[in-house]
């Protein structure tokens, strides 16, 4: 049985991953262990978490089934980034988009991640349902980006701080690349905290944070990345952890506005 709506937590974790280890896995991968949904959303429950954004891993290629069985499980509860070749149907877009998915991964640090000829091939049927595109790239691929956004229509969204990491100058020209996007309505998720050269409880991040924040205003969303596939699988941080950087960086007020923002990016 579905639970009450009214009962569901208000907040959002807008990077998670579901894996199965009986699910096909692209060659050269790790091999993921079991993590689910139900796991998950039990996880997040406890910070006031009842909404999830379910991101396709670079794991798994193209073949998006175990998300879409994931957001069948409770229609319109959650909501899905897939990974898409340019060979895909309307008919399976309007599928996905039913489900919940409301946007495109596209990864420019993993050698099997979509990059821009594909952007170009996808991008008028991505704008015509209203979908975003989601970028996994380093700090120096932030202007090829922003040169592809302009004039598309889409909205970018970057994950992981958008890579904008501690040992990145002041005056370094990823930040002017982060502004031109910020400009295009860019969003940026705080998430990853651990893949950006540092360590908890990430202290050294809170200065990068705030300068992000300041460059995108309200367009900021928070992810988890559970289940943390940079740690050994038994050796997980606590859920809480990679959320309170939010907290000390921004402070109680704002952070809880991150925390729920995810319901305008993924509507």
């Amino acid at each position: 049985m579905n639970p009450n709506p009214a009962s569901i937590p208000t907040g959002w974790d807008c990077h998670v991953h579901v894996f199965d280890p009986t699910h096909p896995a692209e060659a050269g991968h790790y091999r993921p262990v079991l993590r689910d949904l139900p796991e998950i959303e039990r996880t997040a429950a406890a910070l006031g978490v009842g909404h999830l954004v379910l991101v396709q891993p670079s794991v798994y290629g193209t073949d998006n089934g175990l998300i879409l069985r994931a957001l069948a499980r409770e229609p319109g509860r959650h909501r899905g980034i897939v990974v898409l070749g340019t060979d895909i149907s309307d008919a399976e877009l309007d599928t996905m988009h039913r489900l919940g998915v409301r946007g495109v991964r596209f990864n420019l640090v993993s050698p099997v991640g979509n990059g821009p000829e594909a952007f170009r091939v996808l991008a008028p049927r991505l704008k015509a349902r209203g979908w975003h595109v989601q970028w996994y790239a380093k700090a120096d691929q932030l202007a090829a980006i922003a040169d592809l956004h302009e004039g598309s229509g889409l909205t970018a969204v970057l994950d992981h701080l958008a890579d904008m990491h501690p040992g990145i100058g002041a005056a370094d020209p990823a930040w002017t690349a982060l502004q031109r996007l910020a400009a295009q309505g860019a969003w940026v998720k705080l998430s990853g905290w651990y893949r950006l050269q540092s360590m908890a409880p990430y202290e050294s991040l809170h200065e990068p944070i705030r300068r992000v924040a300041q460059l995108t205003g309200e367009h900021l969303v928070w992810g988890s990345d559970w289940p943390h596939t940079a740690f050994d699988h038994d050796a997980l941080p606590p859920y809480e952890s990679v959320w309170q950087p939010v907290v000390r960086t921004l402070g109680a007020s704002r952070a809880a506005a991150v925390r729920t923002a995810g319901a305008l990016l993924y509507a």
